[in-house]
């Protein structure tokens, strides 16, 4: 079937096999001349109007087929960027979505990639009108993985620069074994994915090389890329990953509720709940403190409860606490009336709000090891840039990192992405290991 499919699409954009197009590239070509017929441009899916007025921000508006956990990736993606979520209306009747972002950026602002991104994470037009045949609805093929190998004489602040080279390629690091050599040179493994999917081809590589090369000078003294299995960054690591007693102090509930009164989390959240207000929905309003990537948190734990949202308003003020609404129901288009499911998911976005990531420092032998962990979602995305504002941190108190490692762990049903960072002190005269942890954590919320 899919064989025929491919032909006929094929036959329709007057393409052969000889002519090498990916069949990605195909589907969304035949998809786009759909939306057009239907009165709907493509470009007109996400919509970006920047303010005259210096300091105010910019509206993007999204517009497009609904689909549960929507919210979560488009919040997603806008974190990626580095933009600022300042006010959002949602609203949507179970098929079509409609979106409005207020979003400060930065001087640096790739807006119309931005734009790009958040067009290809909005599912078809076709779909909204049950034509479905041509999207396949089938699971996405798992990007292709690549080994960079990289090599080169060691510095303070080396592995956050090679971070942002990639950031800025838009390659993501799914995992990574960094070593020093008593002789000063360093052995960087990245495993990683190209969001363009382009890292295949010999440009690509080269300008990968060419980017790292005008950022390192002559530090580098390799640097090769090559495709892997997919399957080495696909599982969770084993036990030895993170001894038990590790484990037990970053997740230990007990120890969490503790340190929900320290610097190490955000405010208590208000959450409230509602089931008179509406007759088809569940309403939670939540009144918290605002951190990088708020949104995001509260989005992703919704979708890992299959909740839709039907309408939705949020607003962040300077200097006071973010103010949010959300009308929701199940996935049967039902409201929320199990008090059990209600306990449990209030529990979760408490968790969530306070403490969306675990930071601790350990000693490992005579040397401190840096741990952060950082929650996955159900379909197996994490927060991102967390690896770029831990080395930024670091780089920032001029602490060395003599080695690193990310991996997945599994702590009951939930999955972890942990970050195992050896500290190089030095002589010892750098700062304490409690400004260390909290410099960490304020990088990563936003607080720095």
């Amino acid at each position: 079937m899919k064989v025929a499919e491919m032909r006929m699409l094929r036959w329709m954009c007057g393409l052969t096999r000889g002519d090498r197009v990916r069949n990605e590239i195909i589907r969304e070509k035949v998809e786009e001349e759909e939306e057009e017929e239907m009165g709907i441009l493509y470009d007109d899916v996400v919509l970006l109007n920047h303010s005259e007025r210096e300091g105010e921000p910019s509206v993007m508006t999204v517009n497009c087929p609904d689909k549960t956990g929507l919210g979560s990736d488009l919040c997603r993606i806008i974190l990626f960027f580095g933009v600022t979520i300042v006010r959002v209306d949602v609203s949507t009747d179970g098929i079509w979505c409609y979106i409005v972002f207020w979003v400060v950026g930065r001087p640096d602002t790739r807006w119309n990639l931005l734009k790009n991104r958040l067009m290809a994470a909005c599912p078809s037009c076709s779909s909204a009108s049950g034509i479905s045949y041509y999207r396949a609805e089938l699971s996405p093929r798992p990007p292709d993985v690549f080994l960079l190998t990289f090599c080169c004489y060691d510095r303070r602040g080396l592995l956050h620069d090679v971070t942002a080279v990639l950031s800025e390629l838009e390659l993501t690091i799914k995992k990574v074994k960094v070593s020093t050599t008593p002789d000063g040179k360093v052995m960087d493994l990245f495993f990683i994915t190209d969001t363009r999917e382009l890292l295949h081809t010999r440009k690509r590589q080269e300008d990968t090389r060419h980017l790292l090369k005008s950022v390192l000078g002559d530090a580098m003294i390799s640097c090769d890329i090559e495709m892997v299995g997919s399957e080495i960054t696909g599982s969770s690591q084993g036990p030895s990953f993170l001894p038990q007693e590790i484990a037990e102090d970053m997740f230990s509930y007990e120890i969490l509720h503790e340190q929900l009164s320290t610097s190490l989390a955000c405010n208590k959240a208000s959450i409230t709940v509602d089931n008179l207000m509406s007759r088809g929905h569940t309403l939670f309003k939540i009144v918290c403190q605002d951190h990088k990537g708020l949104l995001y948190d509260i989005m992703r734990t919704l979708k890992d409860y299959n909740i839709q949202i039907s309408y939705g308003r949020f607003t962040a003020k300077p200097k006071t606490d973010c103010e949010l609404e959300l009308f929701i129901m199940q996935a049967d288009g039902k409201k929320i009336v199990d008090s059990s499911k209600l306990d449990g998911v209030c529990s979760r976005l408490q968790m969530e709000l306070c403490r969306p990531l675990r930071v601790s420092l350990t000693n490992r032998g005579p040397d401190a090891e840096l741990l952060v962990a950082n929650p996955v979602e159900l379909s197996g995305k994490g927060r991102p840039n967390v690896f770029y504002d831990i080395t930024l941190a670091l780089k920032m108190l001029n602490i060395g990192i003599f080695s690193a490692e990310i991996g997945r762990y599994q702590i009951g049903d939930r999955e972890w992405e942990i970050y195992r960072v050896l500290l190089d002190e030095g002589n010892g005269s750098g700062p304490p290991r409690n400004k260390i942890v909290e410099a960490v954590w304020k990088m990563l919320m936003g607080w720095e």
